[in-house]
């Protein structure tokens, strides 16, 4: 009886350490182009700017698809640069395509989400993100205020509003 009670608390054993290696390979699966995208762009990043140190790399997506990725350049100031993705996954080529700047000629994260706080009393829930808007290397809100969510553009270098707020329709 003993014996039986073992082997059968083995068998849950195995059982939950298969579950979860499986669950953890699915995730690596899912989630390998969009790594693969990532690398793509901070390397693209590294080759035709001064970034040498990555802190922190987000995927925008708006009119155009952006990776922005914040870091150090080689004089160990910050900066963000943002590099341009086509439909595809692909880093663009060409005039534009990686743009760089020191984070002291724009806003940072801080700065623009003090401003938004001033601007915006009753916002709830926020996300903000570096992408590009209508061209324009911006700061992309998403939040929500009341009842609804909403998407507010601001420029990098003044924090100025320059598109929304769009509402998103309710249920």
């Amino acid at each position: 009886m003993l014996k039986n009670k073992k082997t059968w608390i083995f068998l849950g054993i195995l059982l939950l350490l298969l579950l979860g290696f499986g669950s953890y390979r699915y995730y690596i699966y899912v989630t390998q182009d969009i790594r693969a995208e990532e690398t793509a762009a901070i390397l693209k990043a590294k080759q035709d700017t001064s970034l040498v140190k990555v802190t922190e790399a987000e995927k925008s997506v708006w009119d155009t698809i952006c990776w922005a990725i914040e870091g150090l350049d080689k004089e160990n100031r910050p900066i963000m640069v943002w590099v341009t993705m086509d439909e595809n996954g692909k880093v663009k080529s060409g005039e534009g395509a990686v743009h760089e700047e020191l984070l002291s000629n724009g806003l940072s994260e801080a700065q623009i989400k003090e401003k938004i706080q001033k601007e915006i009393p009753d916002l709830d829930k926020m996300r903000l993100l570096p992408g590009t808007y209508n061209g324009e290397y911006a700061w992309q809100l998403f939040y929500r205020s009341k009842d609804h969510y909403y998407y507010q553009f601001y420029r990098f270098s003044d924090g100025q509003s320059i598109g929304g707020p769009f509402t998103l329709p309710n249920r």
